[in-house]
């Protein structure tokens, strides 16, 4: 799982403990030392499960089929057992999803992916993509997240609000999991005048060289940063851009080529007016996105809270009240519109 779907169930952690919802947490799709700051999910169980596999910013296929071990992954989703519960709720995770369905357990899939099966911004998706998104999480439920509603029955990203509090010197946010250190090393060296904050999964202490603070991944610290920063340039994740367009952050964005989830993310957000965007790690872009100034801020209601409550209600097939009261308390900013480029199809 990617730190964005830990975020979101950090978020729903939070409310389902408010309820007094007994929970047990699975994750799955990284190797295990890379779980960092997990203290919130208790004893936590952790799974090989499935994941793509990357290469300089790029889906390496010959990579990703060796990585994964489809043995393995039949083993634990049929040793995984879930007689004692009353319902998975999985974001795109699917050892869980697949052994809900093999013991015929409810189940509900909330997950950014969910919002592409309706008729939302797509770019460069392949029939791959379209069995990948109907096959990788079966439910009984999907509920699907985005920036906008697009007349879908989707719901807004889960985000939690936090103040955005001074800071003593200015700053940009870098987060590029998927390039090499010595790639965006080479891109912001070029900048002398301008301080980067980099997060990256390679760097095992923080140290600064110049005008470049590298640091290993922290969820406190990351979100402090964030908060603080004049901008961000990262990757086309769905749930960073989230928060950076919470905290009013302007964007610039490289999606992980042959990606199709990124690719649509980013041409969705500077089709509304939300980000820039880079091909590759294009110095004269962000020589000129430097100068750019920021986003409005995006209010987004407490989203977590309210799939909690709708979970608890029990009446999981209908979703349409949650989602009409839920984007009545979105307030976009003007610079927003919903026209696409001819380049995305609403499939």
């Amino acid at each position: 799982m990617g730190n964005g779907h830990i975020a979101r169930a950090r978020a729903m952690s939070q409310h389902l403990k408010k309820e007094s919802f007994q929970v047990d947490y699975l994750f799955s799709g990284r190797a295990f030392s890379k779980y960092f700051d997990m203290e919130s999910f208790g004893q936590y169980q952790m799974r090989r499960g499935l994941s793509f596999s990357t290469n300089r910013g790029q889906v390496s296929y010959a990579k990703t089929l060796l990585h994964n071990n489809m043995f393995q992954f039949y083993l634990d989703v049929n040793c995984l057992d879930l007689s004692g519960y009353d319902l998975v709720l999985h974001d795109f995770e699917p050892v869980s999803a697949w052994a809900a369905r093999r013991q015929n357990i409810p189940s509900i899939s909330l997950c950014h992916q969910n919002a592409f099966r309706y008729k939302v911004p797509q770019k460069e998706v392949s029939w791959f993509d379209k069995v990948i998104l109907r096959y990788f999480t079966p439910a009984n439920h999907y509920l699907g997240l985005h920036w906008h509603h697009f007349e879908q029955p989707i719901l807004p990203p889960i985000v939690q609000k936090g103040l955005l509090p001074k800071c003593e010197e200015p700053f940009f946010l870098v987060y590029l999991p998927f390039e090499s250190l010595q790639d965006i090393k080479g891109l912001l060296s070029r900048f002398s005048n301008q301080s980067f904050l980099c997060y990256h999964p390679d760097i095992m202490k923080a140290h600064s060289v110049n005008n470049i603070q590298w640091c290993p991944p922290s969820f406190d610290a990351f979100k402090r940063d964030l908060s603080c920063c004049q901008g961000v340039i990262a990757n086309g994740g769905f749930e960073l851009a989230s928060e950076a367009l919470l905290f009013g952050k302007k964007l610039l964005l490289k999606p992980l080529s042959g990606q199709f989830e990124q690719v649509s993310n980013v041409a969705t957000l500077e089709a509304m007016g939300l980000a820039s965007s880079m091909e590759i790690l294009d110095p004269s872009i962000v020589r000129l996105w430097l100068d750019k100034p920021q986003n409005s801020r995006i209010y987004y209601p407490d989203v977590a809270k309210e799939i909690v409550s709708w979970i608890k209600h029990g009446d999981w097939d209908d979703k349409h009240s949650l989602v009409e009261r839920l984007w009545q308390q979105v307030d976009f900013p003007v610079v927003t519109h919903h026209s696409t480029p001819s380049s995305i199809s609403f499939l």
